[in-house]
Order: C-alpha cells, then sequence, then structure tokens
C-alpha cells in the first residue's frame, strides 16, 4: 500500500480519539493512510476516489423502501 502526496498519515489513536475531525476531512475530499506501530493498515478516502466500490444496483428501485436481506438471499 504506497502513500500518495495527496494522502496524510495519521495514527490509529488519533483516528479513533478525533474521528470526527477526520470524517469531516475526508468528506471535504482528503485522504489519510493509518498507521499502528508504523505499518500502514488502511487508508481512508472519500467515495469515488479511486477506490474499488462501485455502484452495483439500486434496491430501492425495484421496491419502494429496498428488499429484505433474507429475501434477497432466498432468491439466489
Amino acid at each position: 500500500m504506497g502513500i500518495t502526496p495527496k494522502e496524510k498519515i495519521v495514527g490509529v489513536k488519533e483516528l479513533r480519539e478525533n474521528l470526527q475531525k477526520y470524517i469531516t476531512r475526508v468528506d471535504k475530499g482528503e485522504s489519510f493512510t493509518v498507521v499502528r506501530r508504523s505499518k500502514a493498515v488502511f487508508t481512508i478516502s472519500p467515495p469515488g476516489d479511486g477506490g474499488v466500490w462501485e455502484p452495483v444496483i439500486d434496491f430501492t428501485k425495484l421496491k419502494k423502501g429496498g428488499i429484505k436481506l433474507d429475501e434477497l438471499l432466498s432468491r439466489l
């Protein structure tokens, strides 16, 4: 996991103690690499910032209020 120039480094303890502050900063577009004992453990970045998540289906378009998980799994 490489650290890009626009990412900043934050320790796990600092993140835990100031979570709301980091949520706000990520919401504004900042990215952070979280380290524990000087080792990178994960990265926090805004949605749509080149991450691996992508929308697949919006179940609220199939049924108002969405579909219950049990119902979905029973059809698989």
